[in-house]
């Protein structure tokens, strides 16, 4: 991710915290694309980071900049994935961590924060209550908060995903990129990166039609999409097997919003089944084997193209935000 360095936000290469990120690879799926009749259809993989997800890359920026700016406490709130990130980012720079999850998250990202020294608190609810005791703990113990949005690093970390899907395709830009979205930062990351590659003169101003894709136990994106809102209510009741797009409600609703319209994209549902279906499919098909949330870009590109939304020609990104190797305790139902 670091080759990107005239990119980022850290100023001097001494502070840079890396384990490694980015660089993931980008495959061609050639099996489903048989399999649904697809002309060109990619995976981004991101389960090769370390942590085993995109995560990654957004703590490292967030860890390197706050590093050089002298804070040595940190937190956040998580449904899993990024508080393993934090919890390793933190360590390799001495950093003290404080991680705050649902109590039902995945159990392989409490034990990775805990084996990385953070200091982990389980909370009832959501990760919107974890955010509330996060900012609580926070004003008490004098911590920084890095969650989503609140600081604007994690974001840079996140955009090198749009550089490393244009240098793959040869400095351009597929036509779709689907993207499982939670608190939105990979849609408004990538967004970001296509704007300032055009300002660079590396790409024209074609951009991708991007494509949310939320459970339908947890969908306030697409129903202020749907509902032509710039802003999505919080969701009552959220419930999803895919532990990092079971957010209830996302700080930077209105910059996925944006983007989702301004590239005439969409933004879809699929259920928990419709989503083990398609770990099984991608593992099989593909031997990629992807967290919850990669997988419902799988079915949620099937639907849109048994929709008419997208044509087989349409070349398209799936991303595959983490490894499925996280969600044991959720995939005994597929065993």
């Amino acid at each position: 991710m670091w080759r990107y360095a005239e990119l980022m936000p850290v100023l001097d290469p001494a502070n840079v915290v890396t384990l490694g990120e980015g660089a993931t690879p980008m495959l061609r799926a050639r099996r489903l694309e048989a399999a649904l009749d697809a002309a060109t259809l990619w995976i981004k993989d991101e389960s090769g980071n370390p942590t085993g997800s995109f995560k990654a890359r957004g703590l490292s920026a967030a860890v390197s900049k706050a590093f050089e700016l002298g804070l040595r406490r940190l937190t956040l709130p998580s449904a899993g994935n990024a508080a393993g990130a934090l919890a390793a980012y933190c360590a390799r720079a001495g950093i003290e961590a404080h991680v705050f999850m649902p109590r039902d998250a995945p159990v392989a990202n409490k034990v990775e924060s805990t084996m990385a020294g953070a200091v982990l608190t389980l909370v009832d609810g959501l990760i919107s209550d974890a955010g509330a005791a996060a900012k609580e703990r926070a004003a008490e113990l004098d911590l920084f908060d890095v969650s989503t949005l609140r600081e604007p690093y994690r974001v840079e970390g996140k955009k090198t995903m749009g550089y490393e899907i244009a240098a793959d395709l040869g400095w351009r830009l597929p036509e779709v990129i689907v993207y499982p979205t939670g608190g939105g930062t990979g849609i408004v990351g990538m967004w970001k990166a296509f704007e300032e590659m055009e300002a660079l003169g590396w790409i024209g101003p074609e951009r991708p039609k991007m494509i949310v894709v939320q459970a339908d136990g947890c969908a306030p994106i697409v129903r202020a999409f749907e509902q032509g809102l710039r802003h999505a209510e919080p969701w009552a009741d959220a419930h999803t097997i895919a532990a990092g797009i079971r957010v209830p409600s996302a700080i930077g609703d209105y910059l996925i919003l944006d983007s989702v319209r301004a590239s005439e994209g969409t933004a879809i549902t699929v259920s928990d089944d419709e989503i083990r279906e398609a770990m099984r499919e991608m593992a099989t098909a593909e031997g990629i084997w992807p967290a919850p949330e990669g997988a419902a870009t799988l079915a949620g590109y099937r639907k849109l193209r048994a929709g008419g939304f997208l044509s087989r020609d349409a070349e398209t990104v799936l991303m595959n935000t983490g490894t499925g190797v996280k969600y044991l305790d959720v995939l005994g139902a597929l065993t």
